[in-house]
């Protein structure tokens, strides 16, 4: 039986350690890792796609599939990915200097989603590119590219809701590990190129979710 209140506090006591200040030089790599899941949610698949900045130019990518551990339990999503983001890290030739994570950093009920239990364990500077809001509320949000609002849980601002591309739904961004909220919301625009997601993440969710495209320029990188 899963020991949820367990896991519940070790995401308290790991949130206290996560570092919410710029600790990182000028990124060279910039990575985006990216989880999906096979066969009903019994495979666990992470992509881990490093790319050099600023050309944001594949470098390489790894990809790892591991039988998943814990099932799906609300607020604890970062339990059931982090496994095979490790996985997939542990594969890399190049350590990245800058990680985005498809999912959350401090923007989370206690401080501690995937973003930053990853950035943990790598010990690597990460930011949270979130799709969807998991906790918090903001202002509305303009229309047009660029518009940007604090995202607010209990007078504490946890991100920023960020519309990349108009007519597109925002990204929820956040501090992971090592990275402010302004510097998180610096580098991810740096790094979208017309799409709505980041160019580092965009390769990851692509890879992870074996989408054709991605499939194609895989195979023109071996």
């Amino acid at each position: 039986m899963i020991n949820t209140k367990a896991l519940r506090q070790e995401q308290i006591e790991k949130a206290q350690q996560v570092i919410c200040y710029d600790d990182f030089s000028s990124p060279k790599l910039i990575a985006g890792a990216d989880v999906g899941f096979e066969q009903q949610g019994r495979i666990t698949r992470a992509a881990i796609v490093v790319l050099s900045y600023p050309e944001l130019e594949l470098v390489e990518y790894q990809m790892a599939r591991i039988e998943t551990t814990l099932p799906y339990i609300p607020g604890l999503l970062s339990f059931r990915e982090y496994p095979a983001l490790m996985a997939a890290w542990q594969l890399l030739k190049h350590t990245p200097d800058l990680v985005m994570v498809d999912g959350h950093g401090i923007a989370h009920p206690r401080r501690l989603g995937v973003a930053s239990h990853f950035g943990l364990l790598t010990n690597v500077p990460t930011i949270g590119v979130a799709k969807r809001r998991l906790c918090g509320e903001s202002e509305p949000l303009g229309e047009q590219p660029g518009s940007c609002q604090p995202l607010m849980d209990k007078e504490e601002q946890i991100g920023w809701v960020w519309r990349s591309k108009k007519r597109c739904n925002p990204l929820y961004i956040s501090t992971g590990h090592k990275i402010s909220l302004n510097s998180a919301l610096l580098w991810v625009e740096r790094c979208v190129k017309g799409y709505r997601l980041p160019e580092t993440t965009r390769w990851a969710d692509g890879i992870a979710s074996n989408r054709a495209f991605f499939k194609q320029i895989m195979q023109k990188n071996p």
